[in-house]
């Protein structure tokens, strides 16, 4: 029998995207769309053919980063507002109003946060997320040494020895947008540390 992940809202895997798009996002804060930031992210390297068939290629690269924007606006928010339309999508950095909410039960984003619509099982999802981890690790060490313990992971996370996925992946997400580069404040080496411990706790 095949098992499906649905997992959705902050118990979501973690997309490896986010963090590409943000840095586009932090560069150019509007103009967007969804195919333009796939081919932004082609660019990097950070995109691969998904399926062999191209309209499966197309709704699977759209999944993805639909997928990543909705996790990303609920990160960024309350501190910044990402609105997200496929066809106009804005990174706003100050004066937020009463319109400017995470609004749970908007059905785009229910759909674009449950990995059944991916239309894969849960060993074909974990095997693409690896992929992608794997591919912006090494974009972003560009093939430095990036070992670290377990151990030593939990340090730069400040957490203790038994903590949960729930709390490491709260803290990865707290952390990695303090010390995102394209962030005010940022810093590429804490950055790249960070990346690290996260591929040890994230398995």
């Amino acid at each position: 029998m095949t098992h499906h992940v649905a997992i959705k809202g902050s118990d979501a895997p973690e997309n490896p995207l986010l963090w590409p798009i943000l840095s586009l996002l932090e560069r150019s804060p509007s103009g967007w769309k969804v195919h333009t930031l796939a081919n932004a992210l082609c660019d990097k390297q950070l995109m691969p053919q998904l399926d062999s068939d191209a309209n499966k290629d197309l709704f699977k690269r759209n999944f993805l980063i639909m997928n990543a924007l909705y996790q990303l606006q609920e990160t960024l928010f309350p501190g910044q507002w990402l609105q997200v339309q496929a066809m106009d999508i804005v990174l706003m950095r100050g004066g937020l109003s009463n319109s400017h909410y995470v609004d749970i039960n908007d059905p785009l984003r229910e759909y674009y946060s449950d990995w059944l619509n991916y239309e894969a099982d849960e060993k074909e999802i974990t095997r693409l997320l690896r992929s992608f981890w794997t591919r912006y690790h090494q974009h972003v060490h560009q093939g430095g040494d990036c070992s670290v313990s377990r151990t030593k992971a939990l340090t730069l996370f400040e957490l203790q020895i038994d903590a949960n996925q729930t709390e490491i992946r709260k803290r990865w997400r707290k952390l990695a947008l303090r010390w995102h580069p394209d962030r005010k404040g940022g810093d590429p080496h804490r950055f790249r540390e960070l990346c690290n411990a996260w591929q040890v706790l994230r398995e």
